[in-house]
């Protein structure tokens, strides 16, 4: 004779369970819907139009975190960069930082 586990036990292990699979997969285009969020200024995929406003495609991830960090501390002036800076972990900063970095430049 084969024991069956209740329902309600199946169903309690799979609701342990799901906050736990969720943190191990994180949201592959994170990055990039963080990232989007500059494309106002920086232009679609860091490719900036224009020379008012520096492109992020290609640059290093350290060269935009540095940059973002004066920002930040009021180290380098701004228009508005000082207060979106505010706006971001440190972790969805080197993500958004990281994704710029991998993109090409605009020939």
């Amino acid at each position: 004779m084969s024991v069956r586990p209740p329902m309600f036990a199946t169903a309690a292990v799979l609701a342990l369970a799901s906050p736990w699979a969720l943190a191990q997969s994180p949201d592959p285009n994170l990055a990039r819907n963080l990232a989007a969020t500059c494309a106002n200024c920086h232009g679609t995929n860091g490719q900036v139009r224009g020379k008012e406003v520096k492109p992020l495609a290609g640059v290093s991830a350290e060269k935009i975190l540095a940059q973002i960090a004066d920002y930040k501390s009021g180290a380098q002036p701004a228009t508005i960069m000082h207060q979106i800076s505010k706006g971001y972990s440190d972790a969805q900063l080197k993500l958004i930082a990281e994704w710029f970095a991998a993109q090409k430049p605009a020939q």
